[in-house]
């Protein structure tokens, strides 16, 4: 029971820090964390100290927990992390991939073209989107036959997740239209069509410049 209590926690916070509902660098009190979500002192410690593992929480000697800090170096590095990782996964899958993998794929970009990036008049990215943008990404992937690079990819997604909200929310409204007009849907599109032809060259080329296209545009509206 504690497993899954913790896990639950873990997950809030986390979608806590990548919202920014909780911002870089701020402390982590344990007692105001446990009266915030509910929960004990002992799952409470055990849900921080795994996501310090997950790069998203900090320790600091003699003086507890606090989000993890951001900055330029460690959105390139991310990127550039996730790309290496990323692409060999993507590769894997698409040799890997049969006719179910690729009725999922479409599936999952079907499901992610009828929504929109923003919700109408509101700022910040529009939920649904981003779930439904996961999903194909995670679809992209699913062929690959290694656990541990599909551990790798999703920890660092929610890393960049994590810096593409924060631009977002920290920029003015006007400036948040930068997102529109970058073509988000064409790309995604592209990487649909080369992963069902099996162009893994093509593919890893498209892939590359879409997380480039957004790693430059988060660096642009901080």
């Amino acid at each position: 029971m504690n497993g899954t209590l913790t896990s639950s926690v873990v997950a809030r916070l986390r979608a806590d820090i990548i919202n920014g509902v909780l911002p870089p660098g701020s402390k982590l009190r344990t007692r105001e964390l446990c009266d915030r979500y509910e929960i004990s002192l002992v799952p409470m410690r055990e849900a921080l100290s795994r996501l310090v593992s997950g790069g998203f929480v900090q320790v600091e000697d003699q003086r507890g927990f606090r989000v993890a800090d951001v900055s330029a170096d460690d959105l390139n590095d991310i990127t550039n992390v996730r790309l290496h990782v990323e692409k060999e996964a993507l590769r894997l899958s698409i040799e890997k991939g049969g006719l179910a993998w690729e009725s999922n794929l479409v599936a999952a970009h079907h499901h992610l073209s009828r929504l929109p990036m923003e919700m109408p008049g509101a700022q910040g990215v529009n939920p649904e989107w981003e779930q439904a943008h996961t999903a194909f990404h995670q679809a992209l992937l699913a062929a690959c036959d290694s656990r541990l690079l599909l551990q790798l990819a999703e920890q660092l997604r929610e890393q960049t997740s994590r810096y593409r909200h924060l631009s977002i929310r920290a920029a003015p409204p006007a400036q948040n239209n930068g997102w529109l007009k970058r073509d988000v849907a064409a790309e995604h599109e592209a990487l649909l069509n080369a992963a069902v032809k099996k162009d893994i060259a093509l593919a890893n080329e498209l892939l590359e410049k879409h997380f480039r296209n957004t790693s430059n545009l988060v660096l642009k509206l901080e």
